[in-house]
């Protein structure tokens, strides 16, 4: 296998500092579908003079992404690139469904076997946009945005990293968990400690925040605090051991566990599920850090978050600071269609589909 760059400069205002990755096999049509090979190869012999507009589209209400990729795939691997005319709404647009997003006009043998992997980039960028964009709008329904955090490097291959860190920050999350993830707009991960550290202090979360403070002085100390399964108390730990230099702490209790808290106080429990991360552990996390004169401690919750998750915790006030989300924004549920609807300048297009001009595309 052997890897080509393609750095961005398409003609519409885009964001130009990206550079893709590409298998040299799509060339081959190693990663298309059998049939459009077989289509390529049929046009070439009786249809070789024909031209054809093919058409992109999908069905929902979304944040589009993927546009930069598409067009840098097909500029790098469609027979005659400056013959073709492609015309293309951009990153970050929002689209309605049956909306066309992207034609190309050209000879069908020329850029035909890439409809499928140009629906796969769409679908992929398109949904984790999408996903994140929803979580970012349920996480200021309280009136002021609250950081989301893009915590999606466990969930899935690490060689998406890059464009799944993208289509977040297009979808509106500033903050990522590596530095692939910010690799295509220019930024660094960021984050603190995992249980990892805290396991290597033998459940120590003072000796192992001060261990982390002496090795990154100029970091903001978030402190994951469920490490013990005792939130409120370690919370209050690092609190009282760190003072002003602690900024946040985390929890990211598992779902399978009730915390200390309700074992110490059964007088609080009422009809809610006790376990993991909830309303009331969060509730009272901040009533003991107010006490004790800690209201400059954020609260950041990780694990299971769900756009309709998170509306929920905004609807009941939950005095979250910082949500952390992974394997939600990473759900594909946004297909894309491609279809030849013109041939020759002519409407021609299988039953059910039609050429639907786009005002709003611009030449690429």
């Amino acid at each position: 296998m052997k890897e080509i760059e393609l750095k961005m400069q398409g003609k519409i205002k885009r964001l130009t500092n990206k550079t893709f990755k590409f298998d040299e096999r799509v060339r081959e049509g190693w990663f298309s579908a059998v049939y459009f090979l077989k289509t390529r190869e049929i046009a070439e012999k009786y249809k070789s003079d024909d031209v054809v507009t093919m058409q992109f589209f999908q069905k929902s209400q979304a944040v589009l992404c993927g546009t930069d990729e598409v067009i840098a795939l097909i500029k790098t691997f469609s027979k005659n690139p400056d013959e073709l005319e492609i015309y293309s709404l951009e990153d970050g647009d929002k689209i309605k469904p049956f909306e066309t997003v992207l034609t190309i006009t050209g000879p069908y043998q020329d850029f035909g076997f890439l409809e499928g992997i140009i629906d796969g980039i769409f679908a992929r960028r398109t949904s984790v946009a999408t996903n994140v964009y929803n979580v970012v709008k349920a996480a200021r329904q309280s009136g002021k945005q609250k950081p989301v955090i893009f915590m999606g490097d466990r969930d899935d291959h690490f060689t998406q990293q890059a464009g799944d860190g993208y289509a977040a920050y297009i979808g509106g999350s500033k903050a990522q968990a590596t530095h692939a993830m910010s690799e295509w707009w220019g930024k660094r991960g960021m984050g603190t400690m995992p249980h990892a550290l805290i396991q290597l202090f033998e459940g120590d979360i003072v000796a192992a925040s001060r261990a982390y403070t002496e090795t990154y002085p100029e970091d903001d100390l978030i402190a994951l605090v469920d490490y013990n399964n005792d939130v409120i108390n370690d919370s209050l730990k690092v609190a009282r051991e760190f003072g002003e230099h602690l900024k946040g702490v985390r929890l990211d209790t598992s779902n399978n566990i009730v915390d200390h808290y309700f074992c110490r106080h059964p007088e609080v429990m009422g009809a809610f599920d006790p376990r993991g991360v909830n309303p009331e552990l969060i509730f009272a996390l901040r009533r003991s850090l107010d006490e004790e004169g800690f209201g400059h401690v954020k609260i950041m919750a990780s694990g299971g978050f769900t756009v309709d998750r998170i509306k929920e915790y905004e609807e009941q006030n939950v005095p979250v600071d910082m949500y952390g989300v992974g394997s939600s924004l990473l759900k594909i549920n946004i297909g894309f269609t491609g279809d030849n609807v013109k041939l020759n300048g002519r409407h021609e297009a299988k039953a059910g589909r039609e050429y639907r001009a786009n005002p709003r595309l611009e030449k690429a």
